[in-house]
C-alpha cells in the first residue's frame, strides 16, 4: 500500500521529469502531470500530451517509469488522459519563465472556445492588378514578443520549428531567431 507521504513524494519525483522537447521545464512546468495516485501498491501517473501523437510521450512514459522505479515503486503505471485535451494555458508561470530564459517566447494565452471551433478565413488579392486568384490568408495574430530583447517587432518564419508544437521566428530589433511555443 502506498502511504500519502509515498505518493507526495512519487509526485515530487514525477513532476522533476524533464520534457524530452524542451529539457528547461517538466512535464508539471509543462502541465502534463495531471496526476499521481495509488492504486493497491500501484502508483499511477497520468499525462496528457501537449498534441495528439506526440512523439515525446512515449519517452516521457519511459522516464517518468524509470525515475520512480529507481527511487523504489516497483508497480508503475502510466496513463495517458486525451479529456480535457491539453491546453498552453496549463503552463505554469514558472515554465513560462523557463522558456523565456532558454530564448523560447512562451505562447500567448489559448483562445476560449466552447463546441465547433470556429474558422475564419479571410481572401486577399494575389498576384499584381488582382489578375492572379486570390490567396487565402489566416487570421490575425498577437505579435510574439522576442524573448531576448522584448521587441513585438517579429517576424514568423517557418510554421513549424524543430517540433510540431513551435513555430520559427526572427526578431526584427536585434535580429535573432526564436523558437515560439504556439497556443492551443
Amino acid at each position: 500500500m502506498v502511504t500519502a507521504a509515498g505518493l507526495a513524494a512519487a509526485r515530487a519525483i514525477a513532476a522533476a521529469v524533464p520534457d524530452p522537447e524542451l529539457p528547461m521545464v517538466t512535464v508539471a512546468d509543462l502541465g502534463i502531470l495531471r496526476e499521481v495516485a495509488a492504486e493497491g501498491d500501484r502508483l499511477v501517473v497520468t499525462i496528457t500530451p501537449t498534441y495528439s501523437g506526440c512523439p515525446a510521450l512515449r519517452e516521457i512514459a519511459h522516464d517518468l517509469r524509470r525515475r520512480l522505479a529507481a527511487s523504489g515503486y516497483a508497480e508503475v503505471t502510466v496513463r495517458t488522459a486525451l479529456a480535457p485535451a491539453w491546453s498552453s494555458d496549463w503552463i505554469t508561470a514558472e515554465g513560462r519563465r523557463k522558456l523565456r530564459a532558454a530564448g523560447i517566447a512562451p505562447p500567448h494565452a489559448a483562445p476560449t472556445r466552447s463546441g465547433p471551433v470556429p474558422l475564419t478565413l479571410t481572401w486577399t488579392r494575389g498576384g499584381s492588378g488582382g489578375s492572379s486568384p486570390p490567396e487565402l490568408a489566416g487570421p490575425r495574430r498577437e505579435p510574439v514578443a522576442c524573448p531576448r530583447c522584448g521587441s513585438e517587432v517579429t517576424t514568423q518564419t517557418a510554421t513549424f520549428g524543430a517540433t510540431a508544437c513551435k513555430a520559427l521566428y526572427r526578431c526584427e530589433s536585434c535580429r535573432e531567431p526564436f523558437e515560439y511555443v504556439k497556443e492551443l
